[in-house]
């Protein structure tokens, strides 16, 4: 069997956009319409776009490939086109092995059913034999965590029970290609973590898994791939930092600041830090400084300044202070006046991309004055791999013992 499970050669598909004819009686106008009109052919055209535009990829066995993008950019479609729903207008894409989906779980399930008669359907509907569902029954209902309500109809189930015992079904399958979309969302924290392990075992079983989802830190979590797609057309295929990376950084570039009256404004912004200039990033504790300039445009409240990090792998917040929590007063800008505030910070953080936000707002009123985000943005290089946010500077002191000592091999940190 070829190591290639997945494979998109010069793949386009075209849409029409326009009025949807499910009727004998809406399809006569329409075709009348388009008669008398003079430049129908052209107006065709114009309702006519292209969903993808000549994307290839190729997806191997035992490899998780995360597609990421903005709402419109094609990810659905070709999720569609993956699973067969949806035919390409040109290319090819060749699905090598069985191919299973976890996108619209407990779709087939019967809410008079109990859990465990719908077990049997849902897994029938996957594509699962009677004797391989008995086999794995059991297994199934353990991971859905709904032992006490196997035997309860569905319908009683919350939301959450019923999407659990779905994805427990889904998750059991064994396929050469398994196309997951966002249901790696479902349940509590715990469950969650179950999913995420689930797929991993899959992984490691040789199987090809593609995760569409708006999700980063699920994205990063699973994939060590990811391909992003802008408009139909593939931007990025290649690690998974870097593809979220030029991902964020794009929405970055599109963010504007936002304020509720326009009331204040950022006027300049200059970030500065020791760059390294092969790779055009900075060094872990390297220290940066970011020199902001405030122009005040109409009367204001007084005010503080927030100062936010964030990873834009995953959002997850580095770090979150005020000017007044460092000890500065409220700022009272009159209408014309401008100030200028110097951040510096030590960037003790691991590899990965990060950006700083800003906010203006007075503490003893809600919302803010002015949000702007990624008004910075700056990249971590490290030649150590290391998990987590915050590099500690950690160092190991090895000291030997004596060979009958029972005692373990003592590791100093510092």
């Amino acid at each position: 069997m070829s190591s290639v499970a997945l494979e998109f050669e010069g793949v386009w598909k075209k849409f029409k956009k326009g009025e949807k004819h499910d009727s004998l009686r809406d399809l006569v106008p329409a075709i009348f319409r388009a008669l008398i009109s003079g430049n129908h052919r052209e107006a065709l055209k114009a309702r006519e776009f292209w969903a993808l535009k000549d994307v290839s990829f190729q997806i191997k066995r035992g490899e998780a490939v995360g597609i990421i993008g903005s709402n419109g950019s094609g990810k659905s479609t070709t999720l569609k086109l993956l699973s067969g729903i949806l035919k390409s207008t040109k290319g090819e894409v060749k699905v090598n092995g069985k191919l299973s989906a976890l996108i619209e779980v407990a779709a087939g399930f019967h809410p008079d059913l109990t859990g465990r008669e719908n077990i049997y359907l849902n897994g029938v509907i996957l594509g699962m034999r009677r004797p391989e569902i008995e086999r794995k029954f059991d297994e199934i209902v353990e991971f859905s965590g709904l032992e006490d309500f196997i035997d309860t109809p569905v319908k009683r189930y919350s939301s959450g029970m019923y999407a659990r015992l779905g994805f427990s079904v889904a998750a059991h399958v064994d396929p050469d290609i398994l196309l997951v979309d966002e249901v790696l969302s479902v349940g509590d924290m715990s469950f969650q973590q179950r999913c995420m392990d689930k797929m991993q075992e899959k992984i490691r079983s040789d199987v090809a898994v593609i995760f569409v989802s708006h999700n980063l830190a699920s994205v990063a979590n699973l994939c060590n791939r990811a391909i992003l797609l802008n408009k139909g057309s593939l931007v990025v295929d290649g690690p998974c930092e870097e593809a979220i990376e030029a991902y964020v950084k794009a929405m970055s570039n599109g963010t504007k600041s936002e304020a509720a009256d326009e009331k204040i404004r950022i006027a300049d912004v200059k970030f500065e830090a020791a760059v390294d200039q092969k790779s055009g990033m900075i060094a872990p504790h390297t220290r940066c400084e970011l020199l902001v300039t405030f122009e005040c445009q109409s009367p204001i409240l007084p005010f503080n300044v927030g100062f936010i990090v964030r990873r834009t792998q995953d959002m997850s917040f580095c770090y979150v202070s005020t000017t007044e929590d460092l000890g500065h007063p409220l700022f009272e800008l009159s209408p014309g006046e401008r100030m200028a505030i110097r951040f510096g910070f030590d960037a003790h953080l691991t590899r990965g991309h990060y950006r700083v936000d800003l906010n203006v707002r007075n503490p003893n009123r809600p919302g803010f004055l002015l949000q702007s985000d990624g008004v910075a943005n700056f990249t971590i290089h490290e030649q150590v791999t290391s998990r987590g946010l915050v590099d500690i500077g950690l160092k190991a002191m090895i000291y030997s013992v004596e060979a009958y000592d029972t005692a373990p091999i003592l590791v100093k940190a510092g």
